[in-house]
């Protein structure tokens, strides 16, 4: 799919943030990822989201500018928060 001269391809990106257990702080483990800055990405809402035995994840949307910013590196910069954050899935990807 050609895109316009001139116009920048962006995509709509659900994270799923999971913690290692109800014990994370999940507000502070919100503040951590948004504190995470590349050039094309503007963080969106979020919300919290049950999993089990009273673990919850962080759902959070993103957009990004694709030819400025790999999601897998996004991923991993998440991760690095690794007192927070057990893993990180793309819960959705949507071209706009």
């Amino acid at each position: 799919m050609e895109t316009e001269p001139g116009t920048i391809a962006k995509s709509n990106v659900v994270l799923d943030v999971k913690p290692w257990d109800d014990e994370t702080d999940m507000k502070v483990m919100e503040e951590h990822v948004r504190t995470i800055e590349m050039d094309g990405l503007r963080w969106g809402a979020s919300k919290l989201v049950p999993l089990a035995y009273g673990i919850k994840k962080l759902q959070i949307v993103c957009v990004v500018e694709d030819e400025k910013v790999s999601i897998d590196e996004l991923s991993e910069k998440i991760s690095e928060f690794e007192d927070f954050v057990q893993s990180v899935d793309v819960a959705a990807f949507q071209k706009i």
